[in-house]
């Protein structure tokens, strides 16, 4: 109840920037995940391998802070709701034209300019979302924000259950398209965030240079922070679809399933460490998903069955996703006020850059080792879960801070 009762009190502009918020990153990660359920096919139709497909999810995530910079500034300098209409727009414009593609090359430009757009969406949807909302709400609607990225991953799933049986891959793309509407909805109904509304005559005379040396040993920190959380997130995210088709064979629908049955205990876990970390630190409750994701290494990986290989990924997307629930609030809360923007979605995606290369370095171990994906996304996870527990426990922690304060 205490959870229901913390949603009931947002007033109604609060429930709507959130809505905003959570809607534009579900939409934006469905656009993402469309790919990972059709790189055979993509590369069947292209007539070339597997790994050369996966170079457009390394253009994605390379380009993300790109965007993140760009919409990161605007957003600082004219605000969060603007910005990210143009933004949700472009990104579902791209999304349609990577369905139109004639060939590889055309197909890897678009799905790079399409992680130009989707690395702005995230800072602006946090700062939005979480400069609207009283700061004893943070913890549960970080973890409910968060999980919009799996939601999509979800919706993803499902599409590629009904539509690519029939209609093929591209269809897929062109379905992708409908995230623009949104656009509509924020010009309506979505009011400024307060936050950047109270300081908005601070930041003209604000430079990322200010920020940057009042900032930059916390901004390395969370670039480092955001490294090791991305290669965790999609290094047990963008392979899985391909590890079940191509390493156990199975068939369109087992594999949606599979990925329907994962991404419901990613959902489940965010909201529920999410809130648990407004009781026993931010810190404190990654830590715990990373250590505890090690011991679902195992059955995630080298199950046999496809019921013991979703049991394992349902264990592990819990856990990764779990630890992701934090993260706005996180991010939000260590960064400067004036920068918040800009400081936020940028250092999460440079994270993502040095982390882009999950996918070549995956696919090509596990081509090494005639397919053997189960050990190369084993390999890579377990270093991974160690080194976000040891970063983030190391760490500076500002639970519940003040985010309109001057900084």
């Amino acid at each position: 109840m205490g959870a229901i009762s913390m949603l009931r009190e947002l007033t109604s502009s609060q429930k709507k920037a959130f809505i905003a918020a959570y809607l534009g990153w579900m939409l934006d990660a469905f656009d993402f995940f469309i790919l990972v359920f059709v790189i055979k096919d993509v590369a069947k139709d292209f007539h070339t391998t597997k790994a050369a497909v996966t170079v457009a999810i390394t253009l994605t995530l390379a380009c993300r802070p790109i965007g993140a910079f760009l919409f990161g500034i605007a957003a600082d300098r004219w605000g969060r709701k603007r910005p990210l209409m143009i933004d949700i727009v472009l990104y579902s414009v791209l999304e349609l034209l990577s369905g139109f593609s004639p060939n590889l090359t055309t197909f890897l430009i678009l799905r790079a300019l399409f992680g130009v757009a989707m690395g702005g969406e995230w800072g602006l949807g946090a700062s939005l979302a979480l400069e609207s909302v009283p700061a004893k709400t943070r913890g549960l609607l970080s973890g409910i924000l968060q999980q919009g990225y799996p939601v999509g991953y979800l919706l993803a799933a499902v599409l590629f259950r009904f539509i690519l049986p029939g209609l093929g891959w591209r269809w897929m793309f062109f379905i992708g398209v409908l995230p623009a509407l949104l656009s509509l909805f924020i010009r309506s109904h979505v009011e400024e965030s307060p936050v950047w509304v109270k300081g908005e005559h601070t930041r003209a005379s604000f430079s990322i240079g200010d920020a940057l040396k009042r900032s930059g040993v916390l901004f390395c920190y969370l670039v480092l922070l955001m490294t090791t959380f991305n290669f965790m997130s999609h290094g047990t995210q963008d392979l899985y679809p391909t590890f079940l088709q191509t390493q156990h064979h199975f068939n369109t629908d087992t594999v949606s399933n599979i990925a329907i049955i994962y991404n419901i205990g990613a959902l489940i876990g965010g909201i529920c460490i999410g809130a648990l970390s407004e009781r026993i630190g931010r810190k404190r409750a990654i830590v715990i998903c990373a250590l505890l994701g090690l011991l679902a290494v195992y059955p995630w990986a080298f199950s046999t069955t496809a019921a013991g290989l979703a049991i394992g990924a349902f264990m592990m997307q819990f856990f990764v996703q779990g630890a992701w629930g934090v993260i706005p609030a996180h991010l939000s809360e260590l960064s400067p006020n004036t920068m918040r923007g800009t400081f936020t979605g940028f250092a999460y995606q440079l994270g993502n850059l040095v982390a882009s290369s999950n996918a070549v370095i995956q696919t090509s171990l596990a081509e090494s080792r005639h397919d053997n994906y189960a050990f190369a996304m084993a390999t890579v996870i377990s270093i991974v879960l160690v080194s976000v527990a040891v970063v983030t426990g190391f760490g500076p922690e500002a639970r519940g801070t003040d985010l309109a304060k001057e900084g």
